[in-house]
């Protein structure tokens, strides 16, 4: 038998640690993302360049699911009871999915693991995945807000 509060002290340690997870992918997320964003699209031989890029292809999926399958499905599952967090979740899903998206366009585009490798507009596509992964950072702190409350 636990006591009283103790569940509920778990369930905010549990929490804690998903947005602290979340945030440390983020930050893994905007590390790359700004490593890549400052090498030469048209230096195609440097292998370093195609091993960056695949690393922060698969950075940034391994983020972008991270807060469909820990946060959303969560609350999908009915596992989350608070109002708050239900009802900000319902605003937001919508453009983090839509980011989630163009994150995964991105990543079939330059993950050269299946196939060859053309950066001619990497520099076009870095600008619009970094605008909306700037809209998904918003919206996801408006998330972890409302997690994070008491």
């Amino acid at each position: 038998m636990s006591l009283p509060g103790t569940q509920a002290g778990e369930r905010r340690t549990g929490t804690k640690d998903i947005v602290d997870k979340l945030l440390s992918e983020r930050q893994e997320v905007l590390v790359l993302f700004c490593r890549v964003a400052g090498f030469n699209p048209y230096n195609k031989s440097h292998k370093s360049t195609v091993e960056l890029l695949q690393e922060f292809c698969q950075v940034l999926v391994d983020y972008s699911a991270f807060s469909h399958f820990e946060i959303y499905q969560r609350i999908v599952n009915g596992e989350e009871r608070r109002a708050q967090v239900i009802q900000v979740a319902e605003e937001v899903y919508g453009r983090i999915a839509e980011a989630s998206e163009v994150a995964v366009a991105f990543n079939d585009k330059y993950d050269a693991a299946d196939h060859s490798l053309i950066l001619d507009h990497l520099s076009d596509d870095m600008s619009a995945l970094g605008e909306e992964l700037a809209m998904r950072i918003e919206m996801e702190d408006r998330i972890i807000s409302a997690l994070m409350a008491r």
